[in-house]
């Protein structure tokens, strides 16, 4: 018996759907379906996912594309026999969404009456309005109708039945077999109720009338099938699926063409302007094999026909350039010296190893891939622009899927099973994501959970569930899709949840799998820092600065010394905790020393073992040698040990034989291996490729040995080429301009690693002096000022936590130039009593009281505001207390986040509450395996993913910031101290490898007591 699943909803028919498209299509294939449906509310969200998984394994099973709608008491199904069908559901879905807020859809009568080509699958709600519904669907689609019926086994399911065979005679409609699917296997039924006790935000309990009364729901056995439904049924169910021919592989991307010149052709276009970037690139003579390299892209470009796509990505930039936004390209794009010539990247070819088939290849038959980060405080202006250029049919963003983690499924799962919010709380505060060998479920039943009781069982089992299921569509990060018709002809638009944003239905893997071009305009606040800085430089010292000046500058001795003594903070990339471990084991001396820095400090690198021969070789203290010239070629650069993905693609390339296009399907395999295992399938050709070759068969084995070590972590040189121009332009302006460098990283922020605290207190290491806000003196921004002879920050009064912008800019705009002469003038003003009270926090009143109690004592008098008394002064009073340098601390970190005063760590130890500790700056001193106590603020703590449970904590003192390691042993034991401490004493070793000092953390003691009120904040990576 044939038989095919025509209405089936996955999970991304969110909060209904129980099971993952690949699962549904994978128990339709061993259920023996003919046919399946992935029919997703509003939505074709889930089925590129069934799609991909179909055709990369080749299963036997026929996937069809539909949806289904609601409107008022109508239901239905639509069904895609062709690709008119599916632009016109595309239409339907996109203009339902577009209609409503995001999540929600409102469909329209004209909707159903605008079908033309869709099948219809009726599904009849047993009701007085089923009549109307009947004649509306025969008068319009009759010959496209059928009425559905779908078997729950309720108790009112016979007179349903009869209802809809009643219906079928009236209105003369074929009946068809449904089952309704909203899980792969019945054991699914517990995380279904959950969904939707979740979806209408109670218990499990109390939403029992909401729930399905049994598992029937679920796929079923086509004998079972065959007892539940009439033989005529199924038959019109199969003559159904067989009249669906649409596939997603039919879906033709075309690009937008009105970026070419009239009378020019679009390749003739893209010459010309690679021509112009080529004169502007060059100035002298071109290298003969740059010269070949563009000629060889071009040619390919053209063969491909991508020309198109690169004028897009060149209008875009352009757009930027010419609005003073700055912007780099970066990622494969880097392996192109058609975008060097074309302005999109400023990687110079002559510095890295491009590698055009990571970029384009002809095997892989799909767009490239062009990365283009814009300043992160300006990205918006680009996205207005494409919007603007083409319009909102036939532009739009890329979605990020949400799916649950940890907390939110700990959260939704417990309050649906009716665990109280205090203890979903406690269970997530308490435990340690990090601790790779007790994992959470162990950890809550530490906490109390019972693990033996049936809702703690099914707690546990409900939470790894749900766990990576989709729970809602957001906005990619910058990934657009541009059109040359109508967007909605390929895939559904809806809206986001900002403003005047809309997103297409699918992410980025699913555009990919599609083989859909997507143009990323990403955002990169190191970008805006960078321009900031030239501004300022420009403004203060008339020196005009770009990146490209800095970079034909050469490598300026001076700034790598820096780097060598992890001196980074607040540079780009190389500001991590980890990046500065292996600066001066590294010691960068040059541009390409930045690029191999950036990289080698990547899971891949180090789970592969080059780390330590790179950094023996480097060092003289292991030989260098290759087993051929080819190999030479290839490893050269990075002193025979493979560190980027483009190496190892070369490798294949040039020691086993691969094409272009089969090592580029190599690296695909790299990035997947974990998950599917294909990379193994590429071992055999290699060995056999590099034994033929001539290549030692160890040799060979340790290459495939170091592939699999780079696992999905490969990182890409051109990456990290591009990443190393702005590391090095970040590194420059902070050696030669810190005053400069610092006040823009401020007005920059958020980004990067560090708080506007941190970057202040390594400004003052650096001998910066920071002035503090005031009324007077500061601008909305932090500035650059001179003070005593010197560059100086003077701090706006945009660090003055909750103080309003209108309001801070009209007291700048409206200050007397001989400033304000009392807390009346600013009354006088307009100010409000709100503001004036944040202000006296954040001490900016000091000039006109003695200190910020005194001035909030000033602001309690009430009676100024009064019109009977608006001439009288503020009451003066000297009777308040001074507040003590402690007090004065916590008033800076809740006003501002910020203090120019004493350290914490200094006021403490001056109380006398510290015990012996040994300071940063005086670590170097101690001896290497030698017992030391350190204390500081936590301000970071890192647990990546190669490192075994380790977890890097930063502690901040009062001399500079302390790396401490923390073994997961460490951790269990002492796990409160570990998770909630603010204020953190560490007894330890010291180890000691040059100029790199950690302390292994033996004993932590939570003194966070001691700063009761201080409010601190610690970044945390995982």
């Amino acid at each position: 018996m044939q038989y095919s699943e025509l209405f089936c909803q996955s999970n991304f028919s969110f909060l209904e759907g129980a099971s993952h498209p690949e699962e549904l299509v994978k128990q339709a294939h061993f259920l023996g379906y003919s046919a399946l449906a992935i029919t997703d509310e509003c939505s074709l969200a889930g089925v590129v996912r069934a799609h991909t998984l179909i055709k990369n394994t080749e299963l036997n099973l026929k996937l069809i594309v539909g949806s289904v709608l609601r409107f008022e008491s109508l239901k239905v199904v639509l069904l895609c026999p062709n690709k008119v069908a599916y632009s016109e559901l595309c239409r339907v879905i996109s203009n339902a969404r577009r209609r409503a807020s995001k999540g929600e859809y409102q469909l329209e009568k004209w909707d159903l009456l605008s079908l033309k080509h869709c099948f219809i699958l009726w599904l009849p709600t047993g009701n007085k309005a089923d009549e109307e519904w009947g004649k509306l669907l025969t008068r319009h689609h009759q010959k496209r109708t059928w009425i559905s019926v779908q078997r729950e086994l309720s108790n009112l399911e016979k007179q349903y039945t009869q209802h809809c065979e009643m219906l079928s005679e009236q209105f003369d409609l074929p009946v068809c077999a449904v089952g309704a699917v909203l899980m792969h296997v019945a054991k699914r039924k517990p995380l279904q109720d959950v969904l939707r006790a979740i979806k209408a935000n109670q218990s499990v309990e109390k939403s029992k009338a909401e729930l399905l009364v049994n598992c029937e729901r679920a796929m079923r056995a086509k004998d079972k099938i065959a007892k539940l439904f009439k033989p005529q049924w199924l038959a019109e169910t199969n003559k159904i699926a067989q009249l669906c021919e649409f596939n997603l592989d039919e879906l033709r991307y075309q690009y937008p063409s009105e970026l070419v010149p009239k009378g020019q052709s679009a390749m003739g276009y893209l010459r010309e302007l690679v021509e112009q970037g080529i004169k502007r690139r060059f100035a002298k003579v071109v290298p003969k094999d740059i010269a070949l390299t563009i000629e060889k892209e071009l040619d390919l470009i053209e063969e491909l026909d991508y020309p198109y796509f690169f004028l897009t990505i060149y209008d875009v930039v352009m757009f930027a350039k010419a609005q003073g936004i700055l912007y780099q390209g970066r990622g494969s794009a880097a392996n192109s010296v058609v975008c060097y010539c074309l302005e999109i990247t400023a990687v110079d070819p002559r510095q890295v190893a491009v590698l055009f088939e990571r970029f384009i290849s002809r095997e892989r038959n799909e767009p490239p891939d062009i990365d283009v980060d814009f300043e992160h405080q300006r990205r918006e202006e680009v996205i207005q622009y494409i919007y603007q250029k083409y319009g909102r049919k036939r532009a739009a963003l890329a979605a990020t899927v949400i799916t649950y983690r940890f907390k939110s499924a700990v959260r939704d799962v417990g309050k649906a099973l009716g665990i109280s919010e205090s203890q979903l709380t406690y269970f997530i505060k308490n435990v340690n994501r990090r601790d790779r060998g007790l994992n959470w479920q162990a950890q809550i039943v530490e906490l109390g959970l019972e693990p033996d009781s049936l809702k703690g069982a099914q707690f546990i089992e409900l939470v790894n569930e749900i766990m990576g299921f989709p729970r809602h569509l957001s906005q990619h990060v910058g990934g657009f899709v541009i059109s040359a018709g109508p967007l909605h002809d390929l895939v559904p638009i809806e809206n986001a949840s900002m403003p005047e944003r809309t997103v297409i239905q699918w992410d980025k893997d699913d555009l990919e799998s599609l083989a859909l071009l997507k143009v990323d305009v990403l955002a990169l606040g190191m970008l805006s820092a960078i321009r900031k800085t030239f501004e300022l430089v420009k403004k203060h010292t008339k020196q005009c600065l770009s990146i490209a000046k800095l970079t034909r500058l050469q490598d300026d001795p001076k700034v790598y010394e820096m780097i060598q003594k992890a001196d980074t903070v607040g540079v780009f990339q190389i500001e991590s905790r980890a990046q500065m471990s292996m600066l001066p084991r590294l010691k960068p001396r040059c541009y390409y020393d930045l690029v191999v820095q950036i990289a080698i400090v990547r899971p891949g690198p180090i789970q592969g073992d080059m780390v330590h021969p790179y950094l023996k070789r480097r060092r003289g203290e292991e030989k260098i040698s290759y087993p051929s010239k080819a190999v030479k070629a290839v490893l050269e650069r990075t002193l025979g040990v493979p560190i980027f993905q483009e190496q190892v693609i070369k490798l294949a390339m040039v020691a086993a034989g691969f094409t272009g296009g089969e090592a580029d399907q190599l690296r695909r395999a790299m990035a997947s291996w974990k998950k599917t295992g294909e990379l193994m399938q590429f071992k055999d050709k290699l060995l056999t490729g590099m034994t033929e070759r001539g290549y030692e068969h160890q040799f060979a084995e340790r290459i495939f040995e170091q592939i699999c070590g780079f696992g999905e972590y490969g990182f890409p040189e051109s990456h990290s080429a591009s990443f190393a121009v702005l590391a090095y332009a970040s590194s420059w302006l902070k050696y030669y301009y810190p005053a400069m460098f610092y006040t823009s990283l401020l007005n920059s922020l958020p980004m990067g690693f560090y708080s506007a605290s941190q970057l202040l207190q390594d400004a003052k290491r650096h001998h910066v002096t920071i002035l503090p806000v005031c009324v007077n003196q500061s601008s909305y921004d932090h500035t650059v000022c001179q003070f005593e002879g010197r560059w100086a920050i003077q701090l706006g009064l945009r660090i003055v936590k909750g103080l309003n912008q209108t309001m801070a800019t009209l007291i700048v705009d409206e200050r007397p130039k001989q400033g304000f002469s009392s807390i009346q003038s600013l009354c006088e003003l307009g100010v409000d009593k709100g503001t004036l009270e944040r202000l006296a926090s954040a001490n900016a009143l000091k000039q006109f009281s003695d200190n910020r109690y005194q001035a909030r004592w000033q602001l309690m008098n009430q009676e100024t505001t009064l019109p009977l008394f608006s001439d009288l002064p503020l009451l003066q009073t000297s009777q308040i207390q001074t507040p003590s340098e402690f007090e004065d601390l916590l008033e800076d970190q809740t006003s501002t986040g910020v203090s120019l005063n004493k350290h914490p760590i200094t006021l403490l130890d001056e109380q006398g509450k510290l015990s012996a500790f040994t300071r940063m700056n005086a670590l170097c001193k101690k001896q290497h395996k030698s017992l030391v106590t350190v204390i500081g603020v936590v301000t970071g703590k890192q647990s990546p993913g190669t490192a075994a449970g380790v977890t890097f904590f930063t502690l901040e003192d009062d001399t500079g910031n302390i790396n401490v390691v923390v073994w997961a042993g460490t951790a269990r034991a002492q796990k409160q101290a570990y998770l909630g401490a603010k204020l953190l004493e560490v007894k330890g070793i010291v180890e000691k490898e040059g100029e790199v000092i950690h302390v292994i953390a033996g004993r932590l003691i939570d003194q966070s007591q001691l700063l009761q009120g201080f409010e601190s904040k610690s970044r945390n990576f995982h």
